[in-house]
């Protein structure tokens, strides 16, 4: 059945195909190089805000030679504090989104993962770099600050010491040396970083919806508290997710002899 804020959505430039039970987003802008416009941002928001219910999980990708080269500045508008702070708030409506929604987000990276792009690439759960992905954060050197939610999410993967150094000095990362500090969880040739988000997408899909959005959604929390309340939440989510009906068939087939073992990675 069609969606007519998903129709609006591709219309602006993002699209929807579902795989299986993966949605695979994609940024359509590959003349802009899928630079993110105001239209663009609340693409990302209404799809993510409307993924099918066959949905289990969802791979972001862009068309073209660069996943996200950043913000649009042709957009880039004299604002007083006031829009400013609405227009920034407008971005973490969308990002969050794509973070604290219902079903994890893999980013396929390829090409320019720059301001913007970065921004929302931290937004994801997991990230697969191909080898001509490259990282930066180039507002601090543009006399403006990222505003997408990019001082909460880049330090928690890289740090703030190595965030500072970026924006400062305008340092860009290669897609080796950005897999070392931590933007992404996997490096793969180049051209192959979307079939890699859709296997593993394809693999999450398969996991306890309930435990994927523990993951998702108390886990970070957890990373955050206090030992003793880290520990608390972590009891109360773990009672809970066992306690789910699939859970307990799922534990039941390991000790049965139906599931398979863990074995060592090649």
């Amino acid at each position: 059945m069609s969606n007519p804020i998903l129709e609006r959505a591709a219309a602006n430039g993002v699209t929807l195909e579902m795989r299986g039970a993966v949605a695979i987003v994609t940024l359509r802008r590959p003349a802009k190089r899928n630079a993110l416009s105001d239209a663009l941002i609340e693409a990302i928001r209404d799809t993510f805000q409307n993924l099918p219910p066959e949905a289990k999980a969802a791979v972001i990708d862009g068309e073209g030679e660069h996943f996200c080269a950043g913000l649009d500045l042709s957009e880039l508008k004299e604002r007083d504090a006031g829009e400013g702070v609405y227009h920034s708030r407008s971005w973490h409506v969308a990002l969050n989104a794509v973070e604290q929604g219902r079903v994890p987000v893999i980013a396929a990276l390829h090409g320019a993962v720059v301001g913007g792009g970065l921004e929302l690439a931290s937004a994801s759960h997991i990230r697969v770099a191909d080898e001509t992905t490259f990282y930066a954060l180039p507002e601090g050197t543009r006399g403006i600050f990222v505003g997408g939610g990019g001082a909460v999410r880049v330090p928690k993967l890289i740090g703030a010491a190595r965030m500072t150094d970026m924006m400062m000095t305008g340092r860009v990362y290669n897609a080796v040396d950005g897999e070392r500090v931590g933007f992404a969880q996997y490096l793969v040739p180049a051209g192959t970083a979307l079939d890699k988000a859709i296997e593993l997408a394809s693999r999450i899909a398969t996991n306890a919806p309930l435990t994927n959005y523990a993951l998702m959604h108390a886990l970070p929390r957890i990373a955050e508290q206090p030992a003793d309340h880290g520990f608390m939440t972590e009891a109360l989510m773990a009672s809970i997710a066992q306690s789910a009906p699939e859970a307990k068939a799922r534990v039941r087939a390991f000790l049965e002899g139906k599931a398979a073992k863990v074995q060592k990675a090649n």
